[in-house]
């Protein structure tokens, strides 16, 4: 019977389907702690703006610290057993922090502790989820398997935004990190109920060094991959800049509950949602390359309105210009990621990725940083113009780069030119 007659991925797949259940509640586990950790940092320990900013830095330090070395990591052990004790992991810390509020030890520094461990669960289960899948399902269902991952993963974001405030509410900003715990429960009992076991990892030369430089070597050497790196870590550092502030400051200017606060970002984050949506027909009717400008530089410009954000009405401004900085983003991770699939040799995509990842990511911890150290200085609302102002100020580095000169992308690579520059004899690039 073909895969067709007998229906969908989900529907057919017992194994994907447990996976994808499991990575859904993760993600939305996930999303839930990045609303949920502030508003304990602000509600119950009266946090500074600077530790605030330390809160969300903190998350994101380990793709900084062991980025690059999980990937050669995960490729030398099963795959499954790493993602089931990186859920535990996560389960057990989120479980810490209602327990510790209750026995009156909740601080800052718990809360740094909890958001750094389970940052880098994060970096382990989702490095090891993605390496995972190709040989959980076969070569013809894998497109539909990423698609039905990623939708899942953007959908369970934007829900995890948008009732992180709510839980809080109801159940208070500690003790709301409960039902966040029990998302990592569920993609436990899931992961652990997979069949599929992957074979044996053959022993092989341990080149972690050599495979981490030549993957930037790759991307210092090619125009493309350089563009698309610099600018994706200098938008995370100014993204991240105002996010780490965002909700100090809905609090302090348009005076919203934490119910709201969650609601307030869940619309923002449609944005998103939006933007996968007209990708790609954006892209066939004006082109990949200036649909690249209109995601990547055009829309974020409206990432100006997020200061003039009031209460009451003046709400919108923020939903509208987070909004459209969410769709551009969103969008453009899209383009980019179609792009890179095509573009890059497959001998080299896991180098260029992790490498790539390693860039990106890098840089948010220093705009989380950033955001608290400028809220701190000069107040949250300067320090709010001065982050988004920078939002589309980092997305001109893509003038810089042949983009503006072209109505579309390549769709194949120089070989010589990234096996060259990868100190990789050309014959292996193909």
């Amino acid at each position: 019977m073909s895969r067709d007659a007998r229906g969908g991925l989900l529907r057919r797949h017992r194994d994907f389907r447990l996976l994808w259940c499991g990575e859904t509640a993760g993600r939305f586990g996930s999303s839930v702690t990045a609303v949920a950790l502030p508003l304990i940092a602000v509600a119950d320990l009266h946090a500074s703006t600077f530790q605030i900013g330390l809160l969300s830095a903190a998350a994101w330090v380990p793709w900084l610290v062991i980025g690059l070395p999980v990937g050669a990591w995960v490729d030398r052990l099963p795959r499954r057993p790493i993602m089931l004790a990186s859920a535990a992991a996560s389960l057990l810390l989120l479980a810490a922090v209602p327990v510790a509020a209750w026995l009156g030890a909740l601080s800052i520094g718990l809360l740094l502790v909890v958001a750094l461990l389970v940052g880098t669960a994060g970096v382990f289960f989702q490095t090891a989820y993605t390496a995972y899948l190709p040989g959980l399902v076969g070569p013809a269902d894998q497109a539909e398997g990423n698609a039905k991952l990623h939708g899942s993963g953007s959908a369970a974001q934007l829900a995890g935004l948008g009732s992180g405030g709510l839980i809080a509410q109801a159940a208070g900003a500690a003790n709301g990190m409960f039902a966040n715990a029990v998302t990592f429960l569920v993609s436990l009992v899931c992961l652990s109920r997979i069949r599929y076991r992957e074979d044996p990892v053959p022993p092989r030369e341990r080149a972690l060094g050599r495979e981490v430089v030549q993957g930037l070597r790759l991307i210092a050497g090619d125009v493309w991959l350089r563009t698309f790196v610099l600018h994706g870590s200098l938008c995370n550092m100014v993204l991240m800049a105002y996010q780490a502030i965002q909700i100090v400051f809905l609090v302090e200017r348009a005076h919203l509950s934490e119910g709201a606060i969650g609601t307030v970002l869940g619309l923002a984050g449609a944005g998103g949602i939006v933007g996968a949506a007209v990708a790609r027909r954006t892209a066939a009717a004006i082109g990949t390359a200036r649909a690249m400008l209109l995601f990547q530089l055009g829309l974020p410009t409206l990432a100006l309105l997020i200061p003039l954000t009031g209460p009451g009405a003046g709400v919108a401004c923020y939903v509208v210009g987070a909004g459209a900085v969410a769709a551009g983003v969103v969008a453009g991770n899209i383009l980019r990621a179609t792009f890179q699939q095509g573009y890059v040799p497959a001998d080299l995509r896991g180098r260029v990725s992790a490498s790539g990842a390693f860039l990106n990511y890098g840089t948010i911890p220093v705009g989380a940083l950033a955001g608290g150290a400028l809220a701190t200085a000069f107040g949250v609302g300067p320090a709010m113009w001065l982050a988004t102002a920078a939002v589309p100020v980092a997305a001109t580095t893509l003038l810089l780069s042949p983009l503006p000169r072209l109505r579309d992308l390549p769709d194949r690579p120089a070989l010589r030119l990234t096996a060259d520059a990868a100190g990789i004899p050309a014959t292996s690039a193909h």
